[in-house]
């Protein structure tokens, strides 16, 4: 049984963050701007152990992996950003691959979506556009193919495992995953293990993606699916704001200038009431569990609050999400985890100023509950 983390590499500076978002960006800018929306919501979120990091310091890395081992973590699944042969946000993983360090397990899971100002609402605004082609595809494997020899890169049944963020966005998907298997098999490998990532932009059912080819398929969360009912007040009290938002913006000619924020809030309990109801009874579906959500640190406008001031929650998620894949060969037992250090989203398993490990001491016993049952 394996339990993965999510890993966020945007905690370096680089030249199209500085361009698109000013000199020295990284995701810590958003952090330490952040501000609390109602009485008792814990913004800013500030780190405790690691502190203000630098993923560009190997040392940074190797505490990181230190700390995951220490609570039971099997491996990160790094995010990884390739636009038509042009990577971004890779020099921590190319520096892991490189330098051998730290001796923790890894896999990746390609992020294959335009990068747009989504955070500040203008999501139609691109700023690095992602397009598939037979060609690319080609290049692609090349280079995830180097990733799949280390010695570190998790394997199911001896087959790398590669997860695929957005599958609706591939128009050739099953070609490009055949192709992919052939060049794995020619540079000595069985096989690929495949597994698409269902998220809110991904509509198939579990059993129309693995019918294109996929060995798997992760329920990602939050799952827009699990959100309690808003209050009928917060969304009247939301429209509102929006509509002076948007009468500001034309008056002042920046509609980026928002006066009012605009955020919903959920009930954690609930939130975990619904995702464990959802938990897959068949199919090769891996869950994910969150510690919690809040995404108002990025966004003005829209930002989704999932408070949970309780780790014994997300614990008892945690186990019965890994009570839910025994059912599968024990290679294929797979439970992710949303995310190792996703802070601008709220949603974080590294220590923070306010609840210092206590996820992480939520983590590590519901895996020692589910490998001891």
């Amino acid at each position: 049984m394996k339990t993965i983390c999510f890993y966020l590499p945007q905690f370096h500076p680089v030249p199209e963050n500085d361009e698109w978002w000013g000199k020295g960006f990284t995701e810590w800018t958003n952090v330490v701007k952040a501000k609390p929306r109602f009485k008792g919501h814990h913004q800013p979120q500030l780190p405790a152990d690691l502190g203000f990091y630098d993923l560009r310091l190997k040392e940074t890395r190797i505490a990181q992996a230190e700390l995951a081992k220490m609570y039971g973590i099997s491996g990160f699944c790094y995010y990884h950003y390739w636009f038509n042969g042009k990577r971004i946000l890779e020099q921590p993983f190319d520096e892991v691959l490189s330098s051998g360090a730290p001796d923790f397990p890894f896999c990746l899971c390609w992020a294959n979506e335009s990068w747009t100002k989504n955070w500040t609402g203008l999501n139609k605004h691109v700023l690095l556009e992602q397009t598939h082609s037979e060609d690319d595809d080609l290049l692609h494997i090349d280079w995830l193919i180097r990733a799949f020899k280390d010695v570190r890169y998790i394997k199911v049944q001896n087959k790398p495992l590669l997860l695929i963020y957005r599958i609706d966005l591939i128009p050739h998907v099953q070609k490009m995953l055949q192709l992919w298997r052939n060049k794995a098999k020619i540079n000595g490998f069985s096989d690929l293990y495949l597994v698409a990532v269902k998220n809110n932009f991904v509509k198939n059912s579990a059993q129309a993606i693995i019918d294109l080819g996929f060995d798997g398929v992760v329920e990602f969360q939050p799952n827009s699916a699990y959100f309690p009912h808003r209050n009928p007040l917060q969304k009247i009290k939301n429209k509102v704001k929006r509509k002076t938002n948007v009468i500001l913006g034309h008056l002042t000619g920046n509609m980026l200038q928002q006066s009012f924020y605009v955020s919903d809030v959920y009930d954690y309990r609930k939130f975990v009431d619904k995702a464990i109801k959802g938990l897959g009874k068949s199919g090769k579906v891996f869950p994910t569990v969150i510690p919690g959500w809040d995404n108002s640190a990025r966004r003005r406008d829209g930002a989704r609050i999932i408070q949970n001031d309780d780790p014994a929650l997300y614990a008892n998620w945690l186990s019965k999400a890994i009570e839910s894949v025994k059912r599968f060969d024990s290679e294929e037992q797979l439970v992710f985890i949303n995310a190792w250090n996703e802070w601008a989203e709220g949603c974080k398993l590294e220590p923070d100023a306010r609840n210092g490990r206590k996820f992480l001491e939520a983590t590590r016993d519901a895996i020692s509950k589910g490998v001891a049952s």
